[in-house]
């Protein structure tokens, strides 16, 4: 029951936005490209950072703040995600925003170890029969509506 609960608190603070998250990273083979030396390396190189912070209007920028001292660390495809969830934030009701900003929060003040522990574990758990997968949603509502010494005391031994 603990080890399930541990999981569900990792879920409940960065699972909704590792729904956005890309999978843990993957080294990739060096393209010719990659392998020049020189300018043409450096262009090629920055192209695949795009776009760098600056480059973000003023809504996306104020948007994704809590992700400004990690821009630059990821990947094209996360920023391109981070993006739309930016694009789309106009559009959401006051409640969906503030669970936005909450939550991508929470994912910014994670560690890259805890974060690619956190997507694991939504890995596994969106592998898991939907039965099993509620019975774990029951349990997080359970342990979410405990008081938080209770909590605690079930996180921490």
């Amino acid at each position: 029951m603990r080890r399930a609960v541990a999981v569900l608190l990792a879920l409940g603070l960065a699972g909704p936005v590792l729904a956005q998250a890309p999978a843990a990273q993957k080294p990739e083979k060096k393209t010719s490209q990659e392998k020049k030396s020189g300018p043409e390396k450096k262009s090629a190189k920055s192209a695949a950072a795009r776009p760098a912070w600056a480059e973000l209007t003023a809504d996306q920028q104020t948007v994704l703040a809590p992700l400004k001292p990690e821009w630059e660390r990821l990947l094209p495809e996360q920023r391109r995600r981070w993006i739309a969830i930016a694009n789309r934030y106009a559009g959401m009701t006051p409640q969906a925003r503030e669970r936005v900003q909450r939550r991508m929060q929470a994912w910014a003040d994670l560690t890259p170890e805890q974060r690619q522990q956190a997507r694991e574990s939504y890995k596994r758990i969106a592998k898991t029969p939907p039965e099993e997968r509620k019975k774990l949603r029951q349990e997080w509502a359970e342990y979410q509506a405990l008081p938080p010494e209770e909590r605690r005391s079930i996180v921490s031994p």
